[in-house]
């Protein structure tokens, strides 16, 4: 398992765009993704779950990435969310 923290930059944080972008590139990996904030976490293939975090711009989530492909997902993802969502 992977995981790591990582700091939401986009101006609008994760709102919907910004989480369906997620939970795309998401699905298309086997692995398991999760999500979390505080105490919250979130299934990083369900866009109700991302959004229920309400992750505005500063905020740290929490990435974790378990699978076979797990490597390459948690790659992509938390070059997704260090990026900005490709929003800036």
């Amino acid at each position: 398992m992977l995981k790591c923290s990582l700091v939401i930059h986009n101006r609008l944080g994760l709102h919907a765009r910004a989480a369906a972008k997620f939970v795309d590139l998401a699905k298309t990996f086997d692995s398991h993704i999760t999500l979390s904030k505080n105490d919250q976490g979130a299934d990083g293939k369900k866009i109700m779950d991302i959004l229920l975090l309400a992750a505005p711009k500063g905020t740290k989530i929490n990435l974790a990435v378990k699978g076979v492909d797990e490597r390459l997902a948690f790659k992509a993802l938390s070059d997704l969310v260090s990026n900005g969502f490709g929003e800036e």
